[in-house]
């Protein structure tokens, strides 16, 4: 039986009322089985998540494949609905409110997906495509040329609006969606690992339009990767999901600069570094495999792979998210105390301290 920690202490809150706001969201996907299946599974994508996002910030949120970051990112942006939890945007929780109701509010929250080229219609021309949210808001009458305006802004010459999207190369498509997201002036825009599929000259050139964009219209942004290089250039905070759970929470700085989660920890390793120090340069190779979200391991999620596992603890009771300073969480009953890693410690798996022990 699984034991939970003392309750969890809310998320991390920036100075300023956060624009949006979730509490504990959580998301079940029903398993399709054959006709004569016994019992009923679910795929555990999300699992009592907590976050908050401050006007003109970017929350960065990293980890594997599958660990739940779009599916938290749709949730937000309420394209899918919740098992359970809240979601609030201005304040207002908006998790039960019609698609009728929804949609003035549509306007205030747009996003970029991942695949620059099947997120934008081939059939319809880049004009057609951009303008396409003024005609169904209906919001603007010279839409052409504010169409013409918003290529001009991402970097696209005004005179591509009547050429189809296989005519442009992976970098120009994701300008045109972001020139689309731009159209209805959000507040909001959630990027769902926009530079992925894109050369890493091009990546830097739509990393940079996009802080220039968030500058210029005061834009907040969640922006979603799986590279950590990519979420630390852009980033004011980060998140750390883990099988569909945040296993670390706070300011990019800190969280770079000494991570207190040992996944965290074995993410930031693997990410060359150009430096001579060989503390900086060790690799934390972690055993087994990511396991399933239809049956997540008790407790601690991540204690199946952790170098610092204690059985009768780790996978008896769950960690929840506790503070490390005023700008970071973690949730972990042996957080890391030093950054970077020795070899002794390395060796022998980190050095195992409870809250409130010293390190050793």
């Amino acid at each position: 039986m699984t034991v939970v920690a003392e309750q969890a202490p809310p998320a991390p809150r920036a100075v300023q009322d956060p624009l949006v706001e979730v509490e504990h969201l959580t998301k079940l996907f029903p398993v399709r089985q054959g006709v004569f299946a016994r019992g009923k599974e679910n795929v555990h994508a999300v699992e009592d998540v907590s976050l908050s996002v401050a006007p003109g910030e970017t929350l960065g949120i990293v980890g594997e494949s599958g660990c739940g970051k779009s599916t938290t990112a749709r949730l937000i942006l309420r394209l899918l609905e919740p098992t359970s939890g809240i979601v609030r945007f201005e304040g207002e929780d908006i998790t039960r409110w019609s698609q009728h109701r929804l949609r003035p509010l549509r306007r205030q929250m747009q996003m970029v997906f991942q695949d620059p080229y099947s997120s934008l219609n081939p059939r319809k021309s880049v004009g057609q495509i951009v303008g396409e949210p003024f005609s169904i808001h209906r919001t603007e009458r010279d839409a052409k040329a504010r169409v013409r305006e918003l290529l001009d802004r991402v970097g696209l010459n005004p005179e591509h609006y009547n050429r189809y999207p296989h005519e442009f190369s992976g970098g120009q498509r994701q300008r045109i969606g972001v020139a689309r997201a731009l159209a209805l002036q959000p507040r909001l825009i959630v990027c769902d690992e926009p530079v992925s599929a894109l050369d890493v000259s091009v990546q830097a050139q739509i990393l940079n339009l996009l802080k220039d964009l968030q500058k210029e219209f005061d834009l907040t942004y969640v922006f979603i990767s799986h590279d950590l290089s990519v979420i630390r250039q852009i980033s004011d905070r980060i998140a750390v999901m883990y099988v569909g759970r945040v296993v670390e929470y706070g300011d990019s700085e800190s969280l770079y600069e000494r991570p207190r989660h040992p996944y965290t920890a074995a993410l930031l390793s693997a990410v060359p570094r150009p430096t001579t120090d060989s503390a900086a340069r060790r690799r934390i190779v972690l055993g087994g495999d990511v396991p399933s979200p239809v049956n997540p391991p008790p407790a601690c999620v991540f204690h199946p792979r952790c170098p610092r596992f204690h059985a009768g603890h780790c996978d008896v009771e769950r960690p929840l998210l506790r503070s490390f300073g005023s700008d970071q969480q973690a949730a972990c009953h042996y957080p890391i105390e030093r950054w970077p890693i020795s070899e002794e410690e390395l060796r022998r798996g980190f050095t195992p301290t409870r809250a409130g022990e010293p390190a050793n």
